[in-house]
């Protein structure tokens, strides 16, 4: 692995340090979502962004940071690391393992490293220049996409459609129509599925930079594609969708692109 590979990884062992104890414990949560809907954060949630912010502050001063929790610090440097501490945080507070840590870094605005790491199932999936694997223990695994040429055999995954606006949802129930089978509620770990070659598209709107940053390095490095609804590379309007195949793009795009901000 590359410095940075090794040190995104370094990272996610540290936000797994802090998030395990409290992933099934008694330990509550905080709404913060208020009139807007629930949206919960926990103390988890905080403690690890804090250690991993730590941690670079300390390697890496002159790097900048862009966190869900804490906000950002020089997000016009070089490089910038964007944390995502607990993506899933409501799979988190129902004891599901599906909730992930992202951790992805940019150089001059491109997301080069990414990782997905899932603690409780001792995995992370790390994507950048040297390629894409999963770790687990001392075992590292190479990731690889797989074939599928059309959209009809593929398989889909979204977080939850309510996510979607009228016009999303519309587009996201036409591409579902014409999938094989489409799982729900799966947060980030769905992209690592993609980058396994377990699952084949995921789409998704509304996102943040932490929420789809990491997933670009992972998923590209593993042989797929990460674009926006419009067929661009990803941006802040939102809207994601990750493929292992690329010649699923254009058959998605079909209906995505109508609902495409």
């Amino acid at each position: 692995m590359t410095e940075f590979e090794a040190f995104a990884v370094e990272l996610a062992r540290e936000a797994a340090r802090v998030t395990l104890p409290f992933f099934r414990s008694d330990i509550g949560h905080v709404d913060k979502g208020g009139a807007a809907g629930f949206d919960p954060v926990t103390e988890a949630d905080k403690q690890a962004e804090a250690a991993i912010r730590k941690l670079i502050a300390a390697r890496y001063p002159d790097h900048g940071i862009i966190g869900e929790e804490y906000g950002e610090d020089r997000p016009d440097a070089e490089h910038v690391w964007v944390l995502d501490p607990i993506d899933g945080t409501r799979a988190f507070i129902s004891g599901l393992p599906l909730w992930t840590t992202l951790i992805a870094l940019r150089v001059t605005g491109k997301p080069t490293v990414g990782v997905i790491a899932q603690p409780y199932l001792d995995e992370i999936f790390i994507g950048g220049p040297s390629g894409a694997r999963l770790l687990r223990g001392e075992t590292e695994t190479p990731l690889a996409v797989r074939s599928c040429e059309k959209l009809t055999d593929a398989i889909i995954g979204t977080t939850d459609p309510d996510i979607f606006t009228g016009a999303e949802l519309g587009a996201w129930t036409q591409v579902r129509a014409a999938a094989r089978l489409a799982r729900l509620g799966c947060d980030a770990y769905a992209y690592a599925m993609v980058a396994t070659g377990k699952m084949d598209l995921v789409a998704e709107t509304s996102l943040k930079p932490w929420d789809w940053s990491a997933l670009v390095p992972v998923i590209e490095a593993a042989g797929g594609k990460v674009v926006n609804w419009r067929g661009d590379a990803p941006d802040d309007n939102g809207q994601v969708l990750a493929v292992g195949d690329a010649r699923l793009i254009d058959q998605a795009l079909i209906t995505l692109r109508r609902a495409a901000i």
